[in-house]
């Protein structure tokens, strides 16, 4: 029986971008340049590119400046001296009590918010029932993140003068509560806060997998045990994150301090207990400083109100600098959600 030859196949063509046979085809990419691109896509493209470029422009020139101004008048006496009462600022003391003052509120602030703002995100995500009331408490917050601050300090004056307050101020012979000191106005700086670090908890809180909730479940934790051993330890960079930009909200603050703490220039204590008759006492930040020294108050210093804007200019970009760090090392190390199997 005679066989017939197979006859040879014709060869393939090359594929399209010049991939050999057998090989993976290669996609061109579509307007791989931006002259390619439409008029309005171009102009759009510029857009955004100018206006990226203006806001490094004008966070450079804010620090350039204050560090300009800031660095001729600053000197080291200035943060070791206490200011004294005096018309002219420009030759008496320094602004030692407004720096304590800083520190003081935005701990208080800070040791208010954080916890409240951790359970209340901590119950939105993972319980939230019924829905109507996790909703509410979400738009809570949000009202509370939109309101002035003037309008939260005079909302403060008026609770805090209430008799049930009168341990955190000094009370009158008469019994007229004051209403002013870093405990009242630490209470409503920490509104400044809450929203941020409910923010930050309930964003990590949320990219958590339901899977690692779950291998919890399965190992017989309870639901509790779950959110204090897994859950919160995992966005712990997260509420640090919040905690940082609401001290830098604090911080930063200037209607609270002047109807709440009354922006003295020195720390005026209230009362016989160590410790506690600060925080009962009146006072002043670097933000009141800043204002009353300026060139609109009435302090007649203002050498040394940009040495001090500059000295709080440098906390406040510390504490961004710590939020970036945080965040960073978060993501490095897994104490995010990363380490549980979401992506980062």
């Amino acid at each position: 029986m005679s066989v017939t030859p197979r006859q040879s196949l014709p060869p393939l063509p090359p594929l399209s971008g010049g991939a050999a046979p057998g090989g993976p085809a290669k996609k061109k990419r579509v307007n791989e340049s931006v002259s390619t691109w439409r008029l309005t896509d171009r102009i759009g493209y510029v857009v955004m590119w100018g206006a990226g470029l203006l806001m490094c422009a004008i966070g450079i020139g804010i620090v350039l400046f204050m560090a300009f101004k800031g660095l001729q008048y600053l000197r080291p006496a200035l943060l070791v001296s206490r200011p004294q009462a005096d018309l002219d600022q420009s030759k008496s003391g320094g602004f030692l009590d407004p720096l304590l003052g800083t520190i003081i509120l935005t701990i208080i602030g800070i040791t208010l918010a954080t916890p409240l703002a951790v359970a209340a995100a901590t119950w939105v995500v993972e319980y939230g029932r019924p829905r109507w009331l996790g909703r509410a408490v979400e738009s809570g917050i949000e009202i509370i993140a939109g309101t002035p601050d003037i309008v939260i300090a005079v909302f403060g004056l008026v609770l805090f003068q209430q008799g049930i307050f009168g341990w955190m101020s000094f009370s009158a012979e008469g019994g007229a509560v004051f209403g002013r000191s870093f405990l009242t106005a630490g209470a409503m700086m920490s509104l400044l806060a809450l929203p941020m670090v409910f923010a930050s908890t309930r964003e990590g809180l949320q990219s958590i997998p339901a899977h690692v909730r779950e291998a919890s479940y399965a190992l017989g934790k309870t639901k509790a045990a779950t959110i204090r051993r897994v859950l919160l330890p995992s966005v712990r960079a997260n509420i640090s994150t919040g905690a940082a930009l609401g001290m830098g909200r604090i911080a930063g603050d200037t209607a609270i301090v002047v109807v709440l703490l009354g922006a003295t220039l020195q720390l005026d204590p209230q009362g016989d207990v160590p410790g506690l008759k600060t925080l009962k006492g009146t006072g002043g930040t670097l933000t009141s400083y800043v204002y009353n020294n300026s060139p609109a108050g009435e302090g007649n210093a203002p050498q040394k109100a940009y040495a001090a804007a500059f000295v709080l200019l440098l906390i406040v970009i510390g504490l961004n600098f710590a939020v970036d760090v945080i965040a960073r090392r978060g993501a490095a190390q897994g104490l995010g959600t990363s380490r549980l199997g979401a992506k980062a």
